[in-house]
Order: structure tokens, then C-alpha cells, then sequence
């Protein structure tokens, strides 16, 4: 059973930065999914993992001056997931008037060219971040006809499967989470979809392969909160993790990544530059980026 325990936080006063950075103090303790809204976040943690002396001690520690935190634990039964988000969290979501995204428990479900089922349970990527839709939307802008594809990061594997619905040849779909991959998987079956592959591991996890067209939706939220304060701690220790993806490029491969804030794009552009790859651009949606970079 996969119990969890629902931590309600209410930050004052309330920030798209406050409630970021308290997201990235809590995924360091433990804490696997978060929704924000204009009062704070509410997180889940596995009961198992949940520590609040050390909550407690985090939130004394909490690193932004000026700022309140208050918080309320629930304890959510597995069996009430599929639930809470129904009620909650997850609805249906149109990208780009060519793809849905719902779950099996949806039954008011709009009409797209690409109907993509996910049950998110705990694993990140349902589309309604601006994260996962800015590269749901580079998807569904690109020709994936016959390429190879890397997602990285894959939470619940819907940018995979929305590449091997777009005609991508192969999929290799990455996560360090147990979880997530196995998440990822039961989606796989559920769209009915071959050819995507889900591994568990980090950049070790590729086996020296070469991709096409690379996606790398950072959804670990410390990984977003060295991004965010990128100028304090210099490129080379917040983009280490580039170099791997570069030597999975091959020439003309692109790679997109998300996970950062438009204020971070000088870093990732000098970063890449730096390794070889070309700039090609971005696209923004509230300050959200996903950057697309080239091999040439």
C-alpha cells in the first residue's frame, strides 16, 4: 500500500520564488510531489518518510528572509490516490489543441488528435506545470518521424509516449526514482504504446548510446533551485550534468530542457556554448523556459 502523508504549507507572503525554494527544501527530505496555488503548496511525502523533527528543523533553516511558513499534516491511504487527485489535482489538460491529457478516472474527456493516458499516482508530469507543457509543446512543434529519442527524467514517461505517438522510432525513458519508473511503465501499457524503453538510473544509466532528440524536463526541484540562484554559485556547478547529455548527442542531434526560469537562460546558453552545442532558442510560459540547444 502506498500511503503517504499530505503536508498543507501556507507561506506568507506568498511567492512563485517562495514556494519554489520551500518545494526544493522539502524534495531534499524526502518530499516527492508538490502543487502550489496562491496561499503556499501542498506536498506529499511517503508516510514512511516522513520526519517532523526534521521537517521542523528544515523549515527554521528556510533560507528566504521575510517569510512565514505554516503547515498541517494528513495522513492520504493509498487506495485514496486515484481520489484525491480527481477531486484535487488532476484534470484534464488540451496542449496545443492537438493532444490530451487525462487519466482513467476522467470521464469528461475533451477530443485531440493525441489522447495520452497517464495515472500520475506519485510521479511527476501530468502537463499542468509549465515545465512539462513547454516540452509537451516542443513534442508536438518537431518532426519525430523515424529519430531516436531520450527522455530523461521521465516521472510519468508522458513526453515518451507523446514522442512514439509522434512517430519517434525508439524511446529511452530515464528516472532515479523507483517509483516514477514504475509509474512510467504502467503508462506505457495503458496508451498501448512499443518501442519505449524505461530504465532506472541517472546519465550512468545510458549504455554509450546516441540520440536524435533529447528531452531533459528537470523535475527535481533542488536541481530548479541551483538553476534558480545560478549567478551565486557559478555555471560550472550548476550544469555539471550538461556534459553528459552532450556525449549522448551525435551530429544535427537537439536536446530541450526545461526546469528553469528565463532569468537562468544566459547560464544554459554559455554552459552550452562552452560544450559545443549551438543556441537555437527558447520558449517561456510564466517565466518558465525550455531551451532548445543543437549538435552541429
Amino acid at each position: 500500500m502506498n500511503d503517504y502523508m499530505q503536508v498543507r504549507f501556507d507561506v506568507e507572503p506568498c511567492s512563485e520564488m517562495a514556494t519554489d525554494v520551500l518545494a526544493a527544501v522539502l524534495a531534499e527530505i524526502g518530499y516527492e510531489s508538490f502543487v502550489p496555488d496562491e496561499r503556499g503548496v501542498t506536498a506529499f511525502v511517503p508516510q514512511g518518510k516522513y520526519d517532523e523533527i526534521r521537517l521542523k528543523e528544515e523549515l527554521s533553516q528556510y533560507p528566504i528572509g521575510g517569510v512565514s511558513v505554516a503547515y498541517e499534516a494528513t495522513f492520504v491511504a493509498g487506495r485514496d490516490w486515484n481520489e484525491e487527485w480527481e477531486k484535487n489535482y488532476f484534470k484534464p489538460i488540451v496542449v496545443g489543441e492537438e493532444c490530451v491529457i487525462h487519466s482513467t478516472f476522467h470521464t469528461d474527456v475533451p477530443q485531440a488528435r493525441y489522447d495520452v493516458l497517464i495515472d500520475p499516482k506519485m510521479a511527476f508530469g501530468t502537463g499542468h506545470h509549465e515545465t512539462t507543457t513547454l516540452m509537451l509543446q516542443a513534442i508536438l512543434a518537431s518532426d519525430l518521424t523515424g529519430r531516436s529519442v531520450l527522455d530523461m527524467g521521465c516521472g510519468t514517461a508522458v513526453l515518451g509516449i507523446l514522442a512514439r505517438m509522434k512517430g519517434a522510432a525508439s524511446v529511452v525513458a530515464v528516472d532515479i526514482d523507483e517509483f516514477a519508473v514504475e509509474n512510467a511503465i504502467e503508462n506505457i501499457r495503458l496508451n498501448h504504446v512499443s518501442g519505449v524503453e524505461v530504465r532506472l538510473g541517472g546519465i550512468e544509466a545510458l549504455k554509450q548510446e546516441s540520440f536524435d532528440v533529447i528531452f531533459a524536463n528537470i523535475k527535481n526541484v533542488p536541481e530548479t533551485f541551483r538553476l534558480i540562484f545560478a549567478s551565486a554559485f557559478g555555471a560550472d556547478a550548476v550544469f555539471g550534468g550538461m556534459l553528459g547529455y552532450v556525449a549522448c548527442m551525435k551530429r544535427g542531434s537537439r536536446i530541450f530542457m526545461s526546469g528553469f526560469y528565463v532569468e537562468d537562460i544566459p547560464f544554459i546558453r554559455a554552459e552550452a556554448e562552452h560544450l559545443g552545442l549551438r543556441f537555437v532558442g527558447y520558449a517561456e510560459k510564466n517565466r518558465w523556459v525550455a531551451v532548445e540547444c543543437m549538435s552541429d
